[in-house]
C-alpha cells in the first residue's frame, strides 16, 4: 500500500504473478517499544525468509508422485539440462545439497591430505568442513571490506607450495573478484572451485556464474533464491561431472534408471568408494518451475533492495552493501553494517529491537575461525582477520525475498529507523 492507501502490485505466493495486494491490517493504538517510545507496529512477525511455492510447483510433485519413478529420474535430467541453458554451463549435476557438490568436486580433484585449500572465513561452515571432509586443511584468508567476498591479494600472500585450491564464495550474492583468483589458479595450476550457494542468478564481467569450465556449487536450501527443499546442483567440465556423478551415488557404473527402465540390466559395478548425494525427482519436480519463476523472483528482489537502499542511504548508523559496476548481485542476502560510533547499542540488541516490531532477521556469518573446532584445531585469535570479524560484529541480514509485500518492505524500513532515532547516540 502507498501512502495514500491505494493498493499496489506484489508477487503472490501461490502462482509467482503480480496481483493487487489488499492492506495490511494494523493495530489501532500504538505500542511501547523498547527504550520508552511508542510507534505503530505490524500485527505478525515477519519471517526472516520463507520460501514461496506455487500451485504449479505442487501440481508438479503430485505428478511425480503419481508416476512410477520418484527418486533420480526423468524430472532431475529435465532439471539438470534446464539449470545448465540457465547459466550457460557446459553441464550440471543434481545433488542432495551444495555440501555435496562442494565435497564431490574436492574428491574428483584428488584433494586430499596434505593438500591446503585457501577460502573466507566469512561464510557458512559446510564450506570449510569439506575440505577437512578431504583430509585436507583449510587456509583462510580476509574478505574485500565492500563486498565482503575473499581478497585475491590476501590469497596469493597464503599460497605455500602445498596450496591445490581456492574455493572463492559469492558472499550474499555478489560475485568475487574472480579474475586474479583465476590468475593465480592459472599460474600455479590449482583448483577453482566456486562457492555459489548465494550466487543464483549472478553475472561477473558479463558471463553468468556457474558458466565457466572450473566446478561451480549451487544450493537450493528452502531459504535460497530457487528452492528444492534440499538440493544443490554442481556445474562445470562434462567430463568432470560424468566421474562426480559415479561418486554421487555410491561409486555405481549404472544408476537406478539405467537398472530399473525398460532396456537396462540389473548388473553394476563398484568403480570407487561413493557417496549417497543424488537428488530425488520430488526435489527435481520443484526445480523445475522455480527455475522458469527466478526471473520473477529476481525482478522482486531487486525492487525491495531499491527500497532499502533509498531508506537507509542517509543515515550514517547504517553501512549498506553494494554492487560492483562490472557484476549482477543475486541479491540473496541484505546485509547491513551497524557503525558503532552513531549508536548506543551493539547488534545483538539491535537484532532484539527489530524482533519487538515482529521483524525477523538473521546473521550471516559467524565466522568460521571463531567457531571451537576450527578455533581450537588451528589456534585461530578472534582479530585473526580483521574485516572479517569487525563486520559479523556489526552485521544484520533483513528479510529479502519475493514473497515481500510493499507494505512488508515499509514495516521493515520503519523498524529499522526507529530503532537507530531510539538509540542513536
Amino acid at each position: 500500500m502507498t501512502a495514500s492507501g491505494r493498493a499496489v502490485p506484489v508477487l503472490q505466493p501461490d502462482t509467482g504473478v503480480l496481483r493487487a495486494a489488499a492492506p495490511a491490517p494494523r493495530p489501532s493504538e500504538p505500542r511501547r517499544l523498547p527504550g520508552g517510545v511508542t510507534s505503530s507496529r505490524r500485527n505478525g512477525y515477519l519471517p526472516f525468509a520463507p520460501p514461496l511455492i506455487g500451485e504449479e510447483e505442487i501440481a508438479e510433485v503430485v505428478d511425480t508422485l503419481r508416476s512410477d519413478w520418484i527418486t533420480t529420474g526423468p524430472k532431475v535430467a529435465r532439471f539438470e539440462a534446464e539449470f545448465a541453458a540457465a547459466v550457460s554451463a557446459r553441464g550440471a549435476l543434481a545433488l542432495n545439497s551444495c555440501t555435496a557438490a562442494l565435497h564431490t568436486a574436492l574428491v574428483v580433484s584428488g584433494i586430499g591430505p596434505g593438500d591446503e585449500v585457501i577460502t573466507t572465513p566469512l561464510t557458512f561452515a559446510a564450506t570449510v568442513n569439506v575440505i577437512e571432509h578431504v583430509g585436507a586443511r583449510p587456509v583462510l584468508v580476509d574478505v574485500e571490506p565492500d563486498t565482503l567476498t575473499i581478497d585475491p591479494a590476501r590469497i596469493a600472500a597464503a599460497m605455500t607450495s602445498h596450496t591445490k585450491a581456492i574455493i572463492p564464495v559469492h558472499y550474499a550474492g555478489h560475485p568475487a573478484e574472480m579474475d586474479p583468483i583465476r590468475d593465480l589458479a592459472h599460474a600455479h595450476r590449482l583448483l577453482v572451485l566456486e562457492d555459489a550457494a548465494h550466487a543464483l542468478p549472478a553475472s561477473y564481467r558479463g558471463c553468468r556464474i556457474g558458466s565457466s569450465p572450473n566446478p561451480v556449487a549451487f544450493s537450493f536450501y528452502a531459504t535460497k533464491n530457487l528452492t528444492t527443499a534440499e538440493g544443490g546442483m554442481l556445474t562445470g567440465d562434462p567430463d568432470f561431472l560424468a566421474r562426480a556423478r559415479t561418486l554421487s551415488l555410491h561409486g555405481l557404473s549404472r544408476d537406478a534408471a539405467t537398472r530399473y527402465q525398460a532396456g537396462g540390466h540389473w548388473a553394476y559395478e563398484v568403480l570407487a568408494p561413493g557417496f549417497k548425494y543424488n537428488m530425488t525427482d520430488i526435489q527435481g519436480a520443484l526445480g523445475l518451475w522455480q527455475l522458469r519463476k527466478l526471473n520473477r523472483f529476481q525482478e522482486r528482489r531487486r525492487e525491495v533492495v531499491t527500497a532499502y537502499q533509498a531508506a537507509f542511504a542517509a543515515d550514517d548508523a547504517i553501512e549498506l552493501p553494494v554492487e560492483r559496476p562490472w557484476v549482477e548481485h543475486a541479491w540473496h542476502l541484505y546485509v547491513l553494517r551497524l557503525r558503532p560510533a552513531a549508536l548506543r547499542i551493539g547488534r545483538d540488541r539491535f537484532i532484539e529491537e527489530l524482533a519487538a516490531r515482529h521483524i525477523g532477521t538473521s546473521v550471516h556469518f559467524i565466522p568460521i575461525h571463531v567457531h571451537p573446532y576450527y578455533r581450537d584445531k588451528y589456534g585461530y585469535r578472534a582479530e585473526a582477520f580483521p574485516v572479517a570479524y569487525d563486520s559479523f560484529q556489526r552485521m544484520v541480514s533483513l528479510p529479502l525475498n519475493p514473497r515481500l509485500s510493499d507494505r512488508d518492505v515499509g514495516d521493515v524500513i520503519e523498524a529499522v529507523l526507529d530503532v537507530v532515532r531510539t538509540h542513536r547516540r
